[in-house]
């Protein structure tokens, strides 16, 4: 019998910095059960940031911006945007070769495509923030970390994964699809309430326009271009939302 629980927890570890530990982790089936649960950590993110968003509220936009765009970094550890700034060199290096792109992929050494990647990415998500603070519209923080997560679960059921023995792979294999496809419809609808059908549709849009770059070049996913879509949806998302209520 699973235990939905630590499939939680196991969620909560994977897509945070939050220190969960277990006596003995859990097997495999309540593992890939975690994928249930991606949405509901995507709107835990979102709601730490409006709670911070509404504590810095007397602080001037723009240091409550760079402040706020400080704690989501350090929520999620930069996790998604290592896998980020490894798909961009890899993307960039590979000239088109599948196995060049994936060996490059494998090197933890950054290069300067990454670099201004990374850079050009929390520019882009630290104005996104200043104009969302500036019109007090602090319900609108709950969209990114929602949709991106909510979308992500949907990116690893439907994509083949590159590496046959890779922990994506055994995610997938154990996953209780059927919820897993219920909980990210949830996610969705609740983020559709709170924003708009423009966002949903540039975020859908930029998500299989992203699954379909990773089809071309890799024939399917790896854990860094996974992490990567995270980053990129959680952008789209924010400038959508800035482009929406302006």
């Amino acid at each position: 019998m699973l235990n939905y629980l630590n499939s939680a927890l196991v969620a909560l570890q994977f897509l945070t910095q939050v220190p969960v530990h277990f006596k003995q982790y859990p097997d495999q089936k309540t593992a890939a059960a975690s994928l249930i649960f991606y949405p509901a950590i995507g709107l835990l993110i979102g709601c730490l940031l409006v709670l911070a968003a509404s504590l810095f509220s007397a602080v001037p936009a723009m240091l409550s911006a760079a402040m706020l765009l400080s704690i989501w970094v350090a929520i999620t550890g930069a996790l998604h945007m290592d896998g980020l700034a490894d798909s961009c060199d890899a993307w960039m290096g590979g000239q088109g070769d599948t196995q060049r792109t994936l060996e490059i992929m494998k090197d933890p050494c950054s290069g300067p495509i990454a670099v201004v990647t990374l850079i050009c990415l929390l520019l882009l998500k630290f104005t996104a923030l200043l104009a969302i603070l500036e019109l007090q519209q602090y319900h609108l923080l709950l969209l990114a970390p929602l949709i991106s997560r909510s979308m992500l679960p949907l990116l690893l059921l439907n994509t083949p994964y590159v590496r046959a023995n890779g922990i994506g792979a055994s995610l997938v294999a154990n996953a209780p699809k059927t919820l897993v496809y219920m909980a990210a419809g949830c996610g969705l609808v609740i983020a559709y309430a709170l924003g708009s059908l423009t966002v949903l549709i540039f975020a859908a849009l930029g998500f299989l326009a992203l699954r379909m770059l990773m089809i071309k070049r890799l024939e399917g996913l790896t854990g860094d271009t996974a992490g990567a879509s995270i980053e990129l949806v959680e952008t789209l998302v924010l400038l959508s939302v800035v482009i929406s209520i302006y």
